[in-house]
Protein backbone atom coordinates (compact mmCIF):
# COMPACT_ATOMS: atom_id res chain seq x y z
CA UNK A 1 0.00 0.00 0.00
CA UNK A 2 3.16 2.26 0.82
CA UNK A 3 3.94 1.88 -3.25
CA UNK A 4 0.35 3.13 -3.94
CA UNK A 5 0.44 6.12 -1.72
CA UNK A 6 3.56 7.04 -3.03
CA UNK A 7 2.23 6.74 -6.60
CA UNK A 8 -0.84 8.63 -5.72
CA UNK A 9 1.18 11.54 -4.30
CA UNK A 10 3.99 11.92 -7.42
CA UNK A 11 0.71 12.16 -9.54
CA UNK A 12 -0.72 14.89 -7.42
CA UNK A 13 3.22 16.54 -7.85
CA UNK A 14 3.24 15.80 -11.35
CA UNK A 15 -0.48 17.01 -11.98
CA UNK A 16 0.30 20.26 -10.32
CA UNK A 17 3.66 21.19 -10.16
CA UNK A 18 3.15 23.64 -13.14
CA UNK A 19 1.21 25.70 -10.80
CA UNK A 20 2.91 24.97 -7.58
CA UNK A 21 5.59 27.46 -5.89
CA UNK A 22 7.08 26.62 -2.54
CA UNK A 23 6.75 28.93 0.06
CA UNK A 24 3.73 31.19 -1.77
CA UNK A 25 0.55 31.91 0.47
CA UNK A 26 -1.95 30.88 -1.75
CA UNK A 27 -2.71 27.41 -1.85
CA UNK A 28 -5.27 24.72 -2.58
CA UNK A 29 -5.90 21.65 -1.22
CA UNK A 30 -6.05 18.21 -3.40
CA UNK A 31 -8.09 14.98 -1.89
CA UNK A 32 -5.81 11.81 -1.57
CA UNK A 33 -8.72 9.93 -1.47
CA UNK A 34 -10.36 11.07 -4.65
CA UNK A 35 -6.92 10.78 -6.56
CA UNK A 36 -6.57 7.15 -5.49
CA UNK A 37 -9.78 6.56 -6.59
CA UNK A 38 -9.01 7.79 -10.26
CA UNK A 39 -6.22 5.76 -10.08
CA UNK A 40 -7.74 2.61 -9.26
CA UNK A 41 -7.13 1.90 -5.77
CA UNK A 42 -9.84 1.32 -3.60
CA UNK A 43 -8.50 0.78 -0.02
CA UNK A 44 -6.20 3.87 -0.17
CA UNK A 45 -9.61 5.80 -1.17
CA UNK A 46 -11.50 4.61 1.76
CA UNK A 47 -8.29 5.31 4.10
CA UNK A 48 -7.26 8.81 2.81
CA UNK A 49 -10.59 10.38 2.10
CA UNK A 50 -10.63 13.83 3.02
CA UNK A 51 -7.11 13.52 3.65
CA UNK A 52 -5.82 16.14 1.53
CA UNK A 53 -2.04 17.73 0.04
CA UNK A 54 -1.58 21.16 0.06
CA UNK A 55 -0.39 22.77 -2.96
CA UNK A 56 1.44 26.45 -2.64
CA UNK A 57 0.29 28.27 -5.39
CA UNK A 58 2.30 30.54 -7.75
CA UNK A 59 -1.15 32.22 -8.29
CA UNK A 60 -4.05 32.95 -6.79
CA UNK A 61 -6.86 30.68 -8.70
CA UNK A 62 -10.14 32.44 -9.61
CA UNK A 63 -13.14 31.55 -7.49
CA UNK A 64 -13.62 31.85 -3.58
CA UNK A 65 -10.76 32.12 -1.26
CA UNK A 66 -10.54 32.17 2.84
CA UNK A 67 -7.88 32.93 4.95
CA UNK A 68 -6.43 30.26 7.25
CA UNK A 69 -4.50 30.47 9.99
CA UNK A 70 -1.08 29.21 9.20
CA UNK A 71 -0.75 27.16 12.73
CA UNK A 72 -3.25 24.82 11.15
CA UNK A 73 -0.52 22.89 9.11
CA UNK A 74 2.02 22.10 12.07
CA UNK A 75 3.32 18.79 11.83
CA UNK A 76 3.17 19.15 8.11
CA UNK A 77 5.98 17.46 5.57
CA UNK A 78 7.00 18.94 2.38
CA UNK A 79 7.62 16.41 0.24
CA UNK A 80 8.22 18.42 -2.81
CA UNK A 81 8.05 21.77 -3.31
CA UNK A 82 5.54 23.45 -2.94
CA UNK A 83 3.30 19.76 -1.73
CA UNK A 84 2.77 19.19 1.54
CA UNK A 85 0.92 16.36 3.67
CA UNK A 86 0.42 15.39 7.39
CA UNK A 87 3.27 14.20 8.14
CA UNK A 88 1.80 10.89 9.01
CA UNK A 89 1.18 10.59 5.51
CA UNK A 90 4.52 11.23 4.33
CA UNK A 91 5.63 8.31 6.80
CA UNK A 92 3.35 6.12 5.53
CA UNK A 93 4.88 6.23 2.27
CA UNK A 94 7.73 6.42 2.83
CA UNK A 95 8.79 9.64 1.47
CA UNK A 96 12.05 11.52 2.34
CA UNK A 97 10.55 15.20 3.33
CA UNK A 98 11.56 18.15 5.41
CA UNK A 99 9.28 20.59 7.87
CA UNK A 100 6.54 22.18 5.81
CA UNK A 101 6.73 25.94 7.15
CA UNK A 102 3.73 27.85 6.60
CA UNK A 103 3.47 31.84 5.88
CA UNK A 104 1.20 33.11 9.59
CA UNK A 105 -1.58 33.50 7.47
CA UNK A 106 -2.19 31.24 4.16
CA UNK A 107 -5.29 32.23 1.62
CA UNK A 108 -7.45 28.55 0.54
CA UNK A 109 -8.34 28.46 -2.97
CA UNK A 110 -11.29 26.99 -3.90
CA UNK A 111 -11.28 26.06 -7.61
Amino acid sequence: MNEQLMKVLEHINVTYRDKALAGARNYLNVDIGKVALELGFNALHKKYLKREVVVALKDPQPGMKVRIDGRTFVNYAEYAKGFAVPEYIAKNANLPFKQYTANDSMILNFV
